[in-house]
């Protein structure tokens, strides 16, 4: 989903679209409490490839992250299952504190939860909470140690459920959102290698914990839907905000995030070429100068170092847009004030 995008004009085929994505919202009694007596995940470890979310669920999860800053936050999904796939429906965020690195619930939240699904089944909402979310402020979409284990404990106990990382801090700079949804295997599992996993930048301080538990858990393909009403909704929205995304600019926020991924590179660069170390002698040694491990390194420094050349050129090229167009039109205003002020002098 990428901000800045105006909505087409209402068409036959945007009002099909809309239709079909009406049909997830009506009730499915007995569907949920079938697949959940099946069990299907329990003989293959990867039957949910596919999550659905809605547009609300986006706006309310992407909001609730951007509110926390660099500080973690929490919540949970709501939702219901459809073959293969996870429906997620609807939000709600948990009042838990957490920090620039980690986030847990306390017995407070538990408490919190069960009085909200308790409302929600008194006002007639049947969906079931399918999955949790929470945020990895600036480092990325993945599942440290932690998440790890507390999926796996939620997965044991409360299937079907899913994990939701989103990062603000990079949604804000990249200009779209960054999120990511995940399931764990069962412990002792061991997947298939394959090389068709997407390489994605982990600061320097997280890349032991990524890598320590990237082999415990696969990513699912997320897709949004959209009802009638809520489409129409944001195409008011838009009709009457989209000048504020001309106009604004995050340029605080973008400089802070730039700053620390050029700080994050530099950092990955000296730990890879540290001529003081005996490991580094020993590899400069080599005729390829780099064992396997510090060529796979380099190789990822340098897929860090184009996409940050790429998020920098598109950053400058936005703002070189906006103030090419807004001080052309600051120009213009002060040339028609000014002819007017000469032409009321001549009178």
């Amino acid at each position: 989903m990428e901000r800045g995008g105006s909505p087409e004009p209402s068409s036959s085929s945007t009002t099909a679209s809309n239709v079909k994505d009406d049909i997830i919202y009506v009730p499915q009694k007995g569907y949920d409490e079938n697949i959940r007596c099946k069990k299907p995940w329990s003989k293959n470890v990867q039957f949910f490839k596919h999550v659905k979310m809605s547009t609300l669920a986006l706006m309310k999860i992407v909001n609730h992250a951007q509110s926390g800053k660099n500080l973690e936050v929490m919540g949970m999904l709501q939702g219901k299952v459809q073959d293969n796939i996870i429906i997620v429906m609807d939000v709600y965020a948990l009042p838990v504190e957490g920090t620039e690195t980690r986030v847990n619930a306390q017995a407070e939240a538990y408490e919190y939860m069960a009085d909200y699904m308790e409302l929600s089944e008194d006002m007639g909402f049947i969906e079931h909470v399918i999955g949790w979310y929470h945020s990895h402020p600036g480092y990325g979409c993945w599942l440290s140690g932690i998440d790890v284990d507390t999926q796996l404990m939620n997965q044991s106990f409360l299937e079907p459920f899913v994990a939701i990382v989103v990062d603000p801090i990079r949604t804000t700079a990249n200009g779209k959102v960054d999120i990511g949804a995940f399931r764990t295997y069962p412990k002792h599992y061991k997947p298939v290698q394959t090389n068709s996993q997407e390489y994605q930048s982990i600061p320097l301080e997280k890349i032991e914990d990524f890598g320590v538990h990237s082999d415990c858990y696969y990513r699912l393909e997320i897709t949004y839907f959209c009802s009638s009403f809520s489409s129409r909704v944001l195409e008011i929205l838009w009709n009457q905000n989209w000048a504020n995304t001309l106009s604004s600019s995050d340029g605080a926020s973008r400089q802070e995030y730039m700053t620390s991924q050029m700080n994050d590179l530099a950092a990955k660069m000296r730990d890879l070429i540290d001529v003081n170390g005996e490991a580094n002698k020993k590899q400069m040694q080599r005729s390829s100068g780099f064992d396997k491990d510090g060529e796979k390194k380099l190789k990822n420094i340098d897929k860090d170092l184009c996409s940050f050349a790429g998020e920098t050129v598109n950053i400058i090229l936005a703002e070189m847009v906006k103030r090419k167009l807004f001080v052309s039109l600051g120009e213009k205003k002060v040339e028609i004030l000014g002819s007017n002020d000469r032409a009321e002098y001549n009178e």
